[in-house]
């Protein structure tokens, strides 16, 4: 029997002559726009049923090749504890850090998965994928354990930690890494075939390999192992602008990785160059749109920017002599503003299945 990752891979990375790129704007909130006449950013986030709907909405407008459910970040940060601002329209974000001594570290406790927006989370992915399975690949997502923290702690806290209280803040991350197993247990009974993890902190401009490997790697790598015992691909979303990718993509080895590209910053790994460089040869890579082009983008600036991706990542997959290993996507979430023109994401999926065919 084929495995549920097997079953992604097959999904999403058809080798065969005439197949096409995949595509998916990660266009998660703002589909609530499409739930009875628009709800807002509140509603959606504290209602299970209406956190479906709306990606079951969108599936239906837009015919989507995934369904990954992201709320935001401040979630599991808010059932720790720590205080969230919830505007009706906009993102949510921590405003009062929980940790505001040394000490607070220890203090930290892992909340139950069964209330709070968690509870949320998992009740809404159970939905929408009972829903959608039969039509795309659907998956849960997740913050790694030191992107729990600093939501929760404040990143500059926990950043200066790490050098001068260390102990502390691993006694910390072993209690994140004991949430996240709760809510992996969680995604694998909701039915989402993958689960999508946000360790954003895996980049360059943040922290260097051997950091990295301290604060979250040896952390993480037993998540993403039960992950897969949960019966869930392993796939990874990172907007970071230096991302670490030998260790997410040759060490983690996730079946999906979803990246961002910043031009104006040196050494930030384009398409084409992440492909060239082996990325994709086992691995589904994903981007690279600028999300600020779902909301300040004409039709025709995104249509363009889309058919020139399209043609930037053929190419690099042709010389490597590839199959259709790449899905086109923005590189990080699009905007849930209510600003966001629709008509864009239509723009991106439709371009996509127009000139993202292989043919050689």
């Amino acid at each position: 029997m084929p495995t549920n990752k097997e079953i992604a891979f097959a999904a999403v990375m058809n080798d065969k002559a005439g197949g096409r790129l995949s595509t998916y704007p990660i266009a998660c909130g703002v589909n609530r726009k499409l739930v009875n006449g628009g709800i807002t950013y509140r509603d959606w986030a504290h209602d299970p049923k209406l956190y479906a709907q709306a990606f079951i909405e969108g599936q239906k407008k837009f015919s989507y090749d995934f369904a990954i459910g992201l709320m935001d970040l401040s979630v599991m940060a808010g059932d720790l504890g720590a205080g969230v601002r919830m505007d009706e329209q906009n993102t949510p974000f921590v405003d009062k850090p929980i940790v505001n001594s040394v000490e607070d570290y220890e203090k930290l406790k892992v909340p139950d998965i069964k209330k709070g927006r968690s509870s949320v989370i998992l009740e809404g992915t159970r939905i929408f994928s009972q829903a959608l399975n039969d039509q795309v690949v659907t998956a849960g997502f997740i913050e790694g354990p030191l992107l729990v923290l600093t939501q929760a702690a404040g990143a500059e806290r926990v950043f200066m930690d790490m050098f001068t209280n260390p102990s502390a803040v691993h006694t910390a991350l072993k209690t994140m890494t004991a949430f996240d197993t709760e809510m992996v247990k969680g995604f694998g009974k909701t039915g989402c075939v993958g689960l999508v993890w946000d360790y954003l902190w895996a980049n360059y401009s943040c922290l260097g390999d051997k950091e990295y490997e301290e604060f979250e790697g040896k952390y993480c790598r037993p998540l993403n192992k039960l992950t897969g015992t949960e019966g869930m691909a392993f796939a990874i979303h990172s907007c970071a602008d230096l991302p670490h990718l030998d260790t997410q993509i040759f060490d983690f080895k996730p079946a999906i990785y979803s990246m961002a590209y910043y031009p104006l910053i040196p050494d930030s790994p384009s398409a084409s160059e992440a492909i060239a460089k082996g990325y994709a040869d086992n691995c589904l890579l994903a981007g690279q749109i600028d999300p600020q082009l779902f909301i300040r983008g004409s039709v025709e600036k995104i249509t363009q920017v889309t058919k020139d991706l399209c043609q930037e990542v053929k190419t690099a997959l042709c010389k490597k002599g590839l199959g259709p290993r790449y899905c086109i996507a923005s590189g990080c979430e699009v905007p849930p503003d209510v600003h966001t023109k629709m008509e864009n994401i239509a723009a991106v999926v439709e371009t996509t299945k127009k000139f993202g065919k292989i043919d050689w």
